[in-house]
């Protein structure tokens, strides 16, 4: 219901007739004695109790579906199992290398990697949906254990043919700049629009949908963009891109190793853990951010 926004959509993907998905939704009001939807043109949507309640709710279904992994795992009925998700800023950098690594040292654990924008890579482990995640920096919530892995410098890229790169420059050389900017719900956005405010920046902008697009739009000169390192890096070295050095550059973070604090913790996700933190420097301690 809450996926789809309907009673029919609901009945599809639990392969239900549509009577029983009302008649469960009503048995579920009496008992908690509150309605969870109200109607919303020819759909429902969530009432403020409906909402309350369909955060307890993802969690029960994702530990659900994570303790059947468990079982089956444990009675080597299936093989095992650890989804990553990661930013795409990371995994189009130093993920892969990292996958690769813990495969070879332990190829019978099944990786499987999605890439999304930090919004999406968030939803995904709160909602249990992948059992890990790496990307920057992660939201204030007691629902998830973060852990820093490795340093994520941040630079400001530019044309390679730009008089100012790799001069030193201030916030405010950079008002007349058309900023490049990744899409609604990604961190890298985020970290933009950041700056931009701290610094009373109000520049032109242009929103491209990757970091390859940003990664041209500003090789032709089309503006400029503050991006990971880590992503930039081959191009910084060749020529390709040119940087610009601030002196009031963002201050220095780390990506980080992010799961969910609600419910055990499964050996292969334990064992991805420790294998990633002790290539970081980081395997002993646990940063809870809460």
């Amino acid at each position: 219901m809450v996926r789809g926004g309907s009673v029919t959509a609901a009945a599809d993907e639990l392969l239900v007739t549509q009577p029983s998905v009302s008649s469960a939704l009503a048995a579920l009001s009496r008992e908690l004695g509150c309605e969870l939807f109200e109607r919303s043109g020819r759909g429902l949507r969530l009432t403020p109790s409906g909402s309350a309640f369909a955060a307890y709710a993802t969690d029960v279904i994702g530990l659900l579906e994570q303790g059947r992994t468990a079982a089956l795992e444990a009675a080597e009925m299936t093989a095992r199992r650890l989804q990553v998700a990661a930013v795409t800023t990371a995994a189009e950098s130093f993920v892969p290398p990292l996958l690769q690594a813990f495969s070879s040292r332990d190829p019978g654990v099944e990786l499987t990697l999605v890439v999304g924008n930090r919004h999406e890579v968030l939803a995904q482990v709160l909602d249990h949906s992948v059992d890990v995640a790496i990307c920057g920096q992660p939201p204030t919530d007691e629902r998830l254990v973060c852990e820093p892995l490795i340093p994520n410098e941040i630079v400001c890229i530019t044309a390679p043919d730009d008089p100012a790169a790799g001069g030193r420059l201030a916030s405010a050389d950079l008002a007349d700049r058309v900023w490049l900017l990744r899409e609604s719900g990604s961190g890298t956005r985020i970290l933009n629009e950041r700056f931009l405010s701290d610094h009373g920046l109000s520049p032109s902008t242009l929103t491209l949908g990757s970091n390859g697009a940003i990664k041209q739009a500003a090789r032709a000169g089309l503006g400029i963009s503050l991006l990971s390192r880590a992503t930039v890096e081959a191009e910084l070295e060749t020529g390709l891109l040119g940087e610009l050095r601030l002196r009031d550059v963002p201050a220095k973070r780390s990506w980080y190793l992010l799961r969910s604090a609600v419910g055990p913790v499964r050996p292969s996700v334990a064992s991805f853990a420790s294998f990633v933190l002790s290539r970081s420097g980081r395997a002993r301690g646990v940063d809870r951010v809460a």
